[in-house]
């Protein structure tokens, strides 16, 4: 998980949006992981209220929220 969230918001500082268009497919290639993987991050995120997916989309909701999490998720492992 730590490494999806990692490279959603590194995505996320090179674009004028706080739209993702890729799908989870994509990212599980480019990070060498499982699509399940993914998946299942993204899923704890949008429970969280931090991001909405849908079809190849990721909108980050709270960006404050995203980047505390990912902290936490550093420090944690």
């Amino acid at each position: 998980m730590r490494a999806v969230m990692q490279w959603r918001m590194l995505s996320l500082d090179r674009l004028p949006t706080n739209e993702l268009s890729m799908t989870q497919e994509l990212i599980a290639n480019v990070l060498d992981v499982r699509r399940e993987g993914v998946a299942e991050a993204a899923g704890k995120l949008q429970r969280a209220g931090l991001i909405h997916c849908s079809r190849g989309r990721t909108t980050v909701l709270d960006r404050p929220g995203l980047e505390a999490r990912v902290c936490e998720c550093l420090w944690n492992n």
